[in-house]
Parts: structure tokens; sequence; C-alpha cells
């Protein structure tokens, strides 16, 4: 097997050899692909803050803000993330920074970026690089990758790539879809596929410039090779496409049978030769020529989310000063570990029988003494990437007099400013807006003025006074 070296002079195996011909890059298309992605991306990348510490002098600075970005993109949005990137490297601006939080303080920096396990990770990993690495960060995507709590393949190549400029390949979404168009990898973009595209990915990295490069695969994906209404015409590497070579040669062949062809025009047979080659277009998957390079890669069947219902007890005691709502924080392990939430219980569908409000709050140390009217505030419907969950709103209103509650260091009463700041999910959060919806509904209907009565019009009694004689 062949191996190259990399910028760091270790030797890397050319796992690419064992991919069929027809799907890999010559030597030719690997430097006209270098050449043109990482001119294009240079002439055309966005500005993101995250790019501005890629020339940072310190090379634990520069490391530590590309891992946050990297971190905070998965799963999310480029315009989401930067709001939130700002805030926290304004707050930690380097790992030592982030090391002498709390994971309060992660958690509620966190607040709605959504997959909290990210968060949490990232703290326990800037704790390992502040106290059981001297404050420097791994210098190489292998030790990355070994030594940093929450870091795969994918990031470790992104930072061993930017910050480093270590010749490694990295695959995400946006770069498996290009270069699955690249080569026409039908099949499923899972499993065996991930392994070929990275195994490609690595041997076509520009190794003068893998930082640009690999940015410039991942902003080609995201801005022109999109999933949906790729923009075909623009692309600097259309020339070494195979998926956009086989969209024109279907546009041959219909003008040929339309006899609108030109004649010196070459109609050239795009086909992988290898028998029952595992990276083709499945045989029962069909060529659809409506969906041009959109038939690349195919993607994998998801597994259902699973359905849950929660109760959720909005509990408000009132006060002269200002409401104030019970909280309660979730186990540090599991879905939204050691976040805060309403007191909250998880139905069994099976069984018919619902807890009360105030059921509910004497599980978490809060008894009631004065009855208690509950009230419906609706339900809101919240998708996690494997369930999908249903809140039941429930809501009571309480005073100081009228409960009793045990010292339980996991729950506390907060503002509804304070409410918001605090570490709770986009779940609770539309939770929150459902009840004070509600809560508006009800003063609305109860301020509603009664129709105005008329002085000029009889009552129905006068119609019945006797005539005067």
């Amino acid at each position: 097997m062949v191996k190259r070296k990399n910028q760091n002079g270790s030797q890397k195996e050319n796992k690419s050899s064992t991919i069929p011909p027809f799907h890999n890059f010559t030597d030719e298309e690997t430097k006209e692909v270098r050449t043109s992605l990482v001119s294009w991306y240079n002439e055309n990348k966005r500005d993101l803050p995250w790019r501005r510490y890629a020339s940072h002098l310190d090379i634990n600075e520069r490391a530590y803000a590309v891992w946050v970005s990297e971190i905070m993109l998965q799963q999310t949005q480029v315009a989401t993330v930067i709001d939130y990137y700002n805030k926290w490297m304004k707050k930690w601006p380097t790992v030592q920074d982030l090391a002498k939080a709390t994971l309060e303080e992660v958690n509620e920096m966190w607040s709605g970026l959504g997959y909290y396990s990210r968060g949490r990770r990232l703290f326990e990993g800037a704790k390992k690089v502040a106290e059981d690495l001297n404050g420097e960060m791994p210098k190489d995507a292998e030790s990355l990758l070994k030594q940093l709590p929450g870091v795969g393949k994918y990031t470790a190549g992104a930072i061993a790539s930017i910050a480093y400029n270590e010749a490694t390949g990295l695959v995400d979404g946006n770069v498996i879809r290009v270069l699955c168009r690249l080569r026409m990898i039908g099949a499923e973009s899972n499993g065996q596929v991930v392994t070929d595209t990275l195994s490609l990915a690595n041997n076509l990295v520009d190794p003068d410039k893998p930082g640009d490069f690999n940015q410039g695969m991942m902003e080609l994906g995201a801005t022109v090779c999109t999933p949906k209404s790729p923009e075909c015409s623009t692309c600097p590497l259309k020339n070494n496409c195979k998926a956009f070579a086989q969209v024109e040669q279907e546009k041959r062949k219909s003008s040929d049978k339309l006899g609108t062809r030109k004649k010196d025009t070459e109609i050239v047979d795009i086909e992988c030769l290898t028998d029952k080659c595992q990276l083709c277009l499945p045989d029962t998957e069909v060529y659809d020529s409506s969906q041009g390079v959109m038939n690349y890669p195919r993607k994998g069947k998801k597994k259902a989310a699973r359905e849950e219902s929660t109760i959720v007890c909005v509990t408000c005691r009132k006060s002269d000063s200002e409401d104030e709502f019970l909280i309660t924080q979730r186990p540090e392990k599991g879905l939204l570990a050691g976040l805060w939430e309403f007191p909250s219980y998880c139905c069994d569908d099976t069984s018919s029988d619902k807890p009360s409000c105030d059921s509910i709050l004497q599980h978490h140390g809060v008894t009631v003494t004065r009855e208690s009217r509950e009230k419906d505030c609706g339900e809101v419907v919240h998708i996690f990437s494997h369930i999908h969950q249903t809140y039941l709103i429930k809501s009571v209103t309480v005073d100081q007099s009228s409960i009793k509650q045990q010292d339980q260091p996991k729950c506390k009463w907060v503002t509804r400013q304070q409410f918001m700041e605090a570490a709770v999910s986009t779940a609770m959060k539309k939770v929150f807006k459902a009840y004070e919806a509600a809560c508006n509904e009800d003063r609305k209907a109860s301020t509603k003025p009664k129709g105005k009565i008329d002085k000029n019009q009889k009552s129905i009694q006068a119609f019945f006074k006797p005539k005067a004689s």
C-alpha cells in the first residue's frame, strides 16, 4: 500500500487505491481540483468570525478558536452560530479562560444552540488541556482525536489543517456531498461511503494549503454544491465533476433523439466498469434525469423518532414585587443533561392515569397546602434528533403562604428575566411562551367590556303597564 508524507513528515497510508478507478481522481485531476478550489475559496469565502483567527500568532489560541467554531457548527447553521461564537469568544477568549468557568455558565451560554452535550464536552476538553496538558493544545490530528473528549475525526482534521497546516483531509455532510458528486458516488451517504470519501479527501487535500483547501470544500458544499438547487454553472470544479458530466451527456442524448445535436459533438460514455461496485447507484435505484447532480449521493433511511409526551407544570408564585417560577435541574447525564426546566413528568402511554401538578410538585419537594386550581395551557411540540416530544402544559398559581418547600439544591425560584437567562433548553422557552400566551388570553377574556345599555331603550316591563284611562 502506497504511503505519502504529510507536512509533519509522518507516514500516511494511501487507502484510495482500494477505490475503483472510475470513482477515484487521477494525478492530473487532483492538481486541477486543488488549484481551482483554493483559488475560488480565496476569492469567494465568506467573512466569518472564526476565520479571522486563522492567522493568529499564538498557535494555541488559533487551535482553540477553530475548535470552538467546529463544535458549534455541528448540526447548526452558520447564521445561528455567529452570535453565539462572538459572545463565547468574548467571555472565554482562551482555553484557560474556559477551563476556569463552571458547567452552569457554559450551559447558560449554550442555551438555545441545541445538542447541549457539545458544550459540556468542549468544557471538559478545556479543563483537560489546562490541567493535564499544561495548557498546550494537542498538535496534530491523531493527538487531538485521542486526547480531547468530543473531538471526532472531522473536528480533529479541521483543527489540524486550519490551525497547524497539517495535510489531513476531513469529511462532513458538505464535503461528502461534493466528493460524491465529483466522483458519481451514488451509494447511501453513510457507512462505507464515509470511509471511502475520507480516503479521497486525505489524498485530494492540498499539502501546501490544507487549511484553505478543506475550508474551500466546506464552503463549496454550503454555498454552491448544495443539497437542493446546486449552482453548477458557477462551480469551480464542474470540469472535474462526473455528475455534472452525466447531466451534460443526458442533454446531448436528448438533443440526438430530437435531431438537434451538432454532428461534431461527441457523446462519451460515463460508466463504472467495476463489477458489483459498492459506490455506484444501487441496482434498485434509477437515475432521475430531472434531478441532475442531486442524484448523488443517496441519503440513508433515518430511524423514525420515537413519540414521547411530557406533562410540564408551570408554577407561578405571586408576590408584591415580581412573580417567580419554579424550575428544577435535570440529571447530569442523558438528554439535556444539567439544564433547568419546569417540573415535569414523562408520561407512560400505556397508562391512562396522569399525575396532577400537585403530585409532580411533591416529587420535587414542594407541597401545596391549599387547594390549587390547575389550568390547561395547551401543547407544544419539539423535535429532538431522535425524539418527537409533545409537552402538555399545565399551570398552577400559588403564594408564599400556600406552599411548603423542602431544601432542594436542584430546585429554585426565578423571575421571568432570570428564567430567560438561565441554562434552559429551547423547548422550555417554547413552553413558557405558550404559558404566557394562555395567560394573556385569560386576561383579555376577564377584562372584555360588557355591551353598553341604551338609556332610551324600554324595559320589558314597560310593555305590560296598564293604559291610562
